[in-house]
């Protein structure tokens, strides 16, 4: 395939960005979405021009590092699946592609399509944990009864890997998807009830903090979550807040 790429270059946070044009041939439909930009880079350092700055790691769908938005959908236009696992096939011969950054306040460019998202971070540390005793004492999780269908949801809402797609697709740059996940895989189960109150309301707080919208129930966040997160855990969430807010007061 002959491909035109059109990629946001920005040096460093405080460069003003552009758009900047490069073409591509000999794109194999197998390649992943970021061996063909591998294939560009290796031109552009044989050419003694500076490669594109980009996120990756495991290339497994598993670290959620890969974050692009391409052709102004998170992941690009595959559902369920990260940029890594994007493959070409799904674009054609002689088609403009445009690669950008995920745009929100939240997460500022670093260089290129490059964010930084430790905003993340410091909402999971503001709650996203348990205090459970590990010291030798721990009791087996297999003797704890769990309803099923909690056990499920749990494990639906932990398979969130944080790759920010729900703030790049959302109008707002809500991170909501992403905070009710990991309120809802704990607050379901027994150990994360003991601070289950505390959590959501810490974590709450510290995304407003951060800077991240609200949400306004447009689902865009569902429809291009590579893990297909419900929207029933922003349901939960505002439950569990509003509950924890007024048992505070």
């Amino acid at each position: 395939m002959k491909l035109t790429l059109k990629i946001w270059r920005q040096k460093s946070p405080n460069d003003k960005g552009q758009m900047v044009t490069y073409p591509v041939d000999n794109i194999s439909g197998d390649m992943s979405f970021l061996e063909m930009l591998d294939v560009l880079n290796e031109q552009l350092i044989e050419t003694g021009d500076s490669p594109i700055a980009f996120d990756h790691d495991c290339r497994e769908g598993i670290c959620g590092s890969c974050s692009l938005y391409i052709n102004g959908e998170a992941h690009g236009p595959d559902r369920a699946v990260t940029t890594c696992q994007l493959h070409m096939r799904k674009f054609n011969d002689g088609e403009t592609i445009y690669i950008e950054p995920w745009r929100a306040k939240a997460f500022p460019v670093i260089k290129d399509l490059v964010v930084d998202r430790s905003a993340f971070d410091r909402i999971m540390a503001a709650g996203g944990f348990i205090s459970v005793n590990t010291s030798g004492n721990t009791i087996d999780a297999n003797t704890i009864p769990i309803p099923k269908q909690d056990a499920d949801a749990a494990f639906e809402a932990a398979t969130c890997i944080g790759c920010g797609a729900c703030v790049a697709t959302c109008k707002n740059s809500s991170a909501m998807l992403f905070v009710s996940a990991k309120v809802s895989q704990l607050s379901l189960l027994p150990q994360g009830k003991v601070e289950a109150k505390e959590r959501v309301l810490n974590m709450v707080n510290r995304m407003d903090e951060e800077g991240f919208g609200n949400c306004t129930n447009t689902g865009a966040c569902e429809v291009e979550c590579p893990k297909e997160i419900s929207l029933e855990n922003i349901a939960r969430m505002n439950r569990e807040y509003f509950k924890a807010a007024l048992s505070a007061e």
